[in-house]
């Protein structure tokens, strides 16, 4: 079975550390990114987020929110699936949405990616 309490590191060398998963699924975090709007160097923002108890054989789903704290005034929601290959590896595969603010409804359009 996947377990997502742990560090997990990105193909950009970010990294995220999720704390023990609840009973009911709801974790909490920090995720390290390198990637950043503005440049610069590594900043740890909170993340929370709920994992789908998966049913008999299954791999779990979860989501989570990533608050750029301090250096952007954007959020993430990641979606994904964990699984574990035949030599016991744990991947995570995500899709991530990305929501910066804008200075007016008419800019709206260039908010998120």
């Amino acid at each position: 079975q996947c377990q997502l309490s742990g560090l997990w590191r990105n193909e950009q060398d970010s990294l995220m550390e999720i704390s023990a998963v609840r009973d009911n699924g709801d974790f909490q975090g920090k995720y390290l990114t390198w990637v950043t709007l503005t440049g610069g160097c590594a900043r740890a923002s909170p993340l929370m987020g709920a994992q789908q108890q998966p049913g008999e054989g299954g791999w779990p789903t979860f989501a989570f929110t990533v608050r750029w704290d301090k250096f952007s005034n954007a959020t993430t929601a990641f979606a994904g699936q964990c699984f574990v290959d035949t030599a016991g590896k744990e991947t995570l595969t995500t899709m991530w949405l990305l929501r910066e603010a804008v200075g007016s409804l008419e800019e709206d359009w260039k908010a998120t990616r």
